[in-house]
């Protein structure tokens, strides 16, 4: 197992990840390539910098792949207000899924802290 695998984080972010892959299935054919296209990188990117920033081997350079990761988190999280708002996702489906972006983004910011107290 990779050191990022280790990450409670990046757990979470990948079942985040998935969970959004599943959700934006549903959505209407002409949004493919739209709104679903763009809440599907928004989430990868999230696994996939904290990963990569894990991997760079410096706090320097973790820290700034995880701001990339934050940023990406409250992407997703205003994609996925939109899809509730134009009802590609219900309130009962949207709102889990808000709930686990923002608890991923959280424990970002968390990581982000402690790197900047040592």
């Amino acid at each position: 197992m990779s050191n990022f695998q280790q990450l409670e984080v990046w757990q979470k972010a990948r079942v985040l990840a998935r969970d959004i892959y599943k959700e934006t299935r549903s959505f209407p054919r002409e949004e493919m390539f739209g709104l679903a296209s763009q809440m599907r990188r928004a989430a990868i990117s999230i696994v996939s910098n904290i990963a990569e920033g894990k991997g760079r081997g410096s706090r320097g350079a973790y820290r700034s792949f995880l701001i990339f990761a934050r940023g990406s988190a409250l992407e997703l999280e205003a994609q996925l207000i939109i899809a509730s708002d134009l009802e590609f996702l219900s309130a009962i489906e949207a709102q889990p899924l808000i709930e686990k972006t923002t608890e991923v983004a959280r424990m970002i910011n968390g990581i982000i802290q402690h790197l900047d107290r040592q």
